[in-house]
């Protein structure tokens, strides 16, 4: 799988761990709409097929995009993309 530019979304030379960049990849797919809110994700294999990285790197990505608020995984369900959290200053809407 390739971005809109064409390159692969995983370079393993880079100096960034690959399962975050597995997972800063899906973040911006569900931050570009590509992933709605409510989305299954294909499972663990699927996904390690895509990206051409090992399963437990896939497993490892999809707990970051948990730890960070934008999956949730159910028991024999699967993994949904849940409601974003915002960012920012004012991500608390108090407006501190």
């Amino acid at each position: 799988m390739a971005d809109v530019q064409g390159t692969p979304p995983v370079d393993p030379t880079r100096a960034a761990y690959v399962y975050m960049q597995v997972a800063d990849h899906l973040a911006a797919r569900i931050t570009a709409g590509e992933l709605r809110l409510g989305a299954r994700l294909p499972g663990e294999r699927d996904l390690a097929e895509e990206y051409g990285v090992a399963i437990g790197t896939a497993r490892r990505a999809i707990q970051e995009l948990r730890d960070r608020g934008l999956l949730i995984t159910l028991p024999a369900k699967g993994t949904f993309v849940t409601e974003q959290r915002p960012e920012g200053p004012d991500a608390n809407g108090d407006g501190s």
